[in-house]
């Protein structure tokens, strides 16, 4: 073996272990405190990463056939990004969360607007799902974030929160284009054939992008637990069932058609990118709704590895 076979071997072998290894991210950040620090520089360019490493995983023909067919991209964007926050919010309104916690109430509203994270269709193909279908829902849906979480944050959260739909669109274009760019590049110069050959050390690739993405979020969540643990139990609890109540509606409504479709698209509703929410509202949040963000990749990055055995079950995973 070696110098190059020794490298792509571990690679290929950290992909097969994906959602085990994805799981272990989370736990590795709380567990050290002092590599969650170091790596929140990198935690921008992981997240890119993940985006290009999607683009070059997922096959440029099969996500054509998804825009071909666009009905049920288009009716699960609009469930996710239309449905879901009005349904979210109206909730919150209705049980009054915010006159029992203002920070609480605006990070369940940023949640609640927010577009599945980057990482879905990632995950998705770590699971065995049609990746192609959460790629091309993921695009819509940042497609339309800029035109409808400014509206829904303005109607549910009024002043409080203030979000630029020109800044966040340059953002979000900015992301997508280059990493389907680059990827589209890699493809060019290696090869499609070879590209395919390498799916499992491309899976890897991405298991080291979520760690690193993972990993660089959990800063200051250990902390947080020693000083106040009832509290980021209490968060845990709810991030927990919130995700959970997500994921689930959004399979049962997307049912007809058919159970992998429904398993994919629930996993990225229930998984949504707060990140980048708070990013367009500039930080400026209080310190409870940043300590509910890091604590919501709980669920997000644990999911995965919870429901592959029930996707095997139900037969629409290997």
């Amino acid at each position: 073996m070696n110098l190059i076979d020794a490298p792509a071997a571990a690679l290929g072998w950290l992909g097969r272990q994906g959602t085990r290894a994805v799981a272990v991210s989370v736990f590795a950040g709380i567990a050290l405190p002092p590599l969650a620090a170091l790596l929140r520089p990198l935690f921008t360019a992981a997240l890119i990463a993940l985006l290009c490493l999607t683009f070059l995983r997922v096959e440029p023909a099969a996500l054509r056939r998804q825009f071909a067919r666009p009905r049920l991209v288009l009716l699960a964007s609009l469930w996710i990004m239309l449905a879901m926050p009005l349904l979210f919010g109206g909730a919150l309104l209705l049980l009054d969360v915010r006159g029992a916690s203002e920070a609480l109430f605006l990070a369940l509203i940023l949640q609640a607007v927010a577009p599945p994270i980057i990482s879905s269709a990632a995950l998705a193909a770590l699971m065995g799902l049609d990746a192609a279908l959460s790629l091309a829902t993921l695009i819509v849906c940042m497609a339309a974030t800029p035109l409808v979480a400014p509206v829904f944050a303005g109607l549910f959260a009024g002043a409080e929160l203030t979000i630029s739909p020109l800044a966040l669109g340059l953002k979000l274009f900015a992301m997508l284009a280059g990493s389907a760019l680059a990827a589209a590049l890699i493809r060019r110069i290696a090869g499609a054939a070879r590209v395919e050959r390498q799916r499992e050390r491309i899976d890897g690739l991405n298991v080291i992008a979520l760690f690193i993405f993972a990993v660089a979020l959990m800063d200051g969540v250990a902390a947080a637990m020693l000083a106040r643990p009832l509290l980021v139990l209490g968060l845990t609890a709810l991030a927990f069932a919130l995700t959970a109540v997500l994921t689930i509606v959004t399979a049962l409504v997307m049912l007809p058609a058919g159970r992998p479709a429904a398993f994919a698209l629930g996993l990225a509703s229930g998984s949504r990118n707060m990140g980048l929410m708070l990013a367009a509202v500039g930080g400026t949040v209080p310190e409870l709704t940043w300590l509910y963000f890091a604590i919501a990749q709980f669920p997000i990055y644990l999911m995965p590895q919870i429901l592959k055995p029930l996707a095997r079950r139900i037969h629409i995973a290997p």
